[in-house]
Formats: structure tokens, C-alpha cells, sequence
């Protein structure tokens, strides 16, 4: 057999390997999952490996540095595959300072958070948002009001509970108190006594549908199997609250919610109360611009954030959301394209996109 004709399904396989295009990309979220080798040099690279791509006919695929390094390989000096890649050396650098602010009592100084860790300023501000989707403030602040959920809970009075989440006033705490807690303070720590919430359970097309509604907005869009599973999620949410059954005008409104499922081409238009972090609130907001009947993945929603090294995160965002349908967390699928989990189920996942693209079809040929 002649060389030519030997290198041809060598090519092939490569060229036919989904972690080919991650080299050919340069994709720094891939390195660590894979490693790839160069018969030609010698070598084994990580993904990102600035170097020209080699040819694909050379080229070979390992799951560690120590499976390449036994075939033969050895580490390229320009990417350096068994040193810890940039992505790691920043994330160790960012949870040093997570550290700091998570034990600061005031919310750092920036300068000296970036000192700390043996970068400037600006290099570090960047940094931090690309790891945590947060600036080191924001990242404070989030700390802080979780700090003070637990703390509501714990202490003697809301007063004291402000002042141990590292508030330095109270009025500061009480002008955002709303929109960090969902509620007033006291309401809160009483587990959301005197808080009315009105709420109706429904069967669409994908099984039990339950609508809630607070005084803000609609707070719950929660399918599955079981109405009574999904009362018992609602009831675990605000233990002391008052739920008050759906009457004829808010099973209207559950009814304008079915029907959104069974057909999302007519549109859903709902104030919403919507409470998370800040992370998460930055999250929701950018699913709710992905048009009907069209998906992006983890990634692309990291990056249309301004946090492209987040995925994760992002994906922890959309597995929180507990308004489904109204905030589209179905519509991020993988890097691939394939569904990837859903906190309804990755079924009810498909259901829903192909309800769209039919309803987008449908749309396209009326038009």
C-alpha cells in the first residue's frame, strides 16, 4: 500500500473526531478534557495550543498527559499541556480572593484585592468577571445578601442580622430590601408569614402545570408529574406564607400560561418576580431575548453575558430558574447541539423546542 493511500483513513479520522474542530479552534474550554499529539514533532499540545495546526493525517487523541507520554510523546514547551493552564492559574487566583471577601466584614478594595494576588488591577477585575460571572463588587454584594438570609433566620432581631451580614447602615440594606430578599426583612425571617400567594395546577400537553403569583409578579412556573409534588415545591419555598387557591380570574391567567405551551407562537407577556442572585438575574434576563424556536448553547450565553469562561455557572443559573416556559432555560442546549439536562425533564425539553420550530415553520408559511 502506498503512503498516500495510507494516510487517507488516517485523515479520515481525525477529520471525523469532534475534538478535531476544538484544535483547529484553538478552544481554551477544552483543554484538560483532551490532549492531542503530532507524530511529525514528537509532541503532545492541549487544545488551545497556539502552534499551526499539523496535519490531520499526524495527528493523534488522548484523555490525559500520561496516556500521551506513554505512547511516546512528550510536552509541547509552547503550551505547556501538563503545566496548569491559564484558566486554572486565574481560577486559583480568583478563589484566593473569593476567600478574602467571603471573611472581609466591609466590601474590599480593589487594589488591594488585586495585590493581593499579584496582578493589577484591571487584569484582576477582567479576571474575576471571566471565572464568576461578577465583578469582585458584585461578588461581595451577592455574598453579603446571602450572609444575611442565613442571618435572618439566626439572630435575635433584623437589625442585628443587618448589621452581622456587614451592612454598615441599615437604611442601605432596606433601600434594595425588596429586590434582595423578594419581601420585607421581617416577612422573610419569618419564612414568609403574611405573604399572599395565589396559585392554580393545570394539565397541558407535557403533564401538571402550577401557576403562583405574588403581589410582584408571577413566582412560579413549575411542570411535572405530580400536582401534588408541585404544591409541595411551592409550600417548601415559603413555608409560613398564605396560599390562596386559584379563583376564575387568576385560572385565566394559568389558562393564557397553558396555552403558551401548547402553542408558543401566540407569545407570553407576564410581570414577572423574579429572585436570584445577580449572576442569576443577568442570566434570566439574556434567555429571555433568545427568540422562539431557536437554542444557543452554554457557552454562547456565557459569552453574550460578558463572562465567556462561566458556562457552568450559567448552566447552574438555568438549572435555578423555577419560571419555565416564561424564562426559556430549554432553549440552551450543549456546544454540540444535543439537550443536555433540565430541571423538567430533558423530554419535556424536546417537546418544547419542537413545538417552537413547528409554531416558527408554521409562522414562515402564513407569512
Amino acid at each position: 500500500m502506498k503512503m498516500s493511500e495510507r494516510k487517507t483513513p488516517l485523515a479520515a479520522a481525525t477529520l471525523s473526531d469532534p475534538r478535531w474542530s476544538s484544535v483547529l479552534a484553538k478552544d481554551a474550554t477544552a483543554d484538560g478534557t483532551f490532549y492531542y499529539s503530532v507524530k511529525t514533532t514528537g509532541v503532545y499540545c492541549r487544545p488551545s495550543c497556539a502552534a499551526r495546526p499539523a496535519r490531520p493525517e499526524n495527528v493523534g487523541f488522548y484523555a490525559s498527559c500520561e496516556d500521551a507520554e506513554r505512547a511516546g510523546f512528550r510536552p509541547c514547551k509552547r503550551c505547556q499541556p501538563n503545566a496548569p493552564s491559564k484558566a486554572q492559574q486565574h481560577a486559583a487566583l480568583v478563589i484566593q480572593a473569593c476567600q478574602i471577601i467571603e471573611k472581609s466584614e466591609t466590601v474590599p478594595n480593589l487594589t488591594k484585592l488585586a495585590a493581593h494576588v499579584g496582578v493589577s488591577a484591571y487584569h484582576f477585575h477582567r479576571m474575576f468577571k471571566q471565572v464568576t460571572g461578577l465583578t469582585p463588587r458584585g461578588y461581595a454584594v451577592a455574598h453579603r445578601e446571602k450572609r444575611l438570609r442565613n442571618q435572618l433566620g439566626a439572630s435575635n432581631s433584623v437589625t442585628e442580622a443587618i448589621f452581622d451580614a456587614g451592612y454598615n447602615t441599615s437604611s442601605r440594606f432596606y433601600a434594595n430590601a425588596n429586590q434582595v430578599l423578594g419581601m420585607t426583612p421581617t416577612t422573610y425571617r419569618a419564612g414568609g408569614i403574611n405573604t399572599k400567594i395565589r396559585f392554580a395546577v393545570g394539565e397541558c400537553a407535557l403533564g401538571a402545570i402550577l401557576v403562583a403569583e405574588s403581589e410582584r409578579g408571577i413566582c412560579a412556573i413549575l411542570m411535572g408529574d405530580s400536582p401534588e409534588a408541585l404544591v409541595r415545591d411551592l409550600q417548601d419555598r415559603f413555608p409560613l406564607a398564605t396560599f390562596i387557591g386559584g379563583d376564575t380570574q387568576f385560572e385565566r391567567l394559568v389558562v393564557k400560561v397553558v396555552g403558551f405551551v401548547e402553542a408558543p407562537g401566540i407569545g407570553l407577556d407576564l410581570p414577572l418576580d423574579m429572585r436570584g442572585t445577580a449572576f442569576q438575574q443577568r442570566v434570566w434576563h439574556a434567555l429571555r431575548e433568545i427568540p422562539s424556536g431557536h437554542t444557543i448553547s452554554y457557552t454562547e450565553l456565557a459569552k453574550r453575558i460578558g463572562s465567556p469562561r462561566a458556562a457552568r455557572a450559567v448552566a447552574q443559573a438555568c438549572a435555578a430558574n423555577a419560571l419555565a416556559v416564561a424564562i426559556p432555560c430549554h432553549r440552551v442546549v450543549r456546544n454540540d447541539g444535543s439537550l443536555s439536562g433540565y430541571r423538567w425533564g430533558v423530554e419535556r425539553k424536546r417537546a418544547l423546542l419542537d413545538a417552537e420550530v413547528k409554531a416558527l415553520v408554521k409562522k414562515g408559511k402564513q407569512g
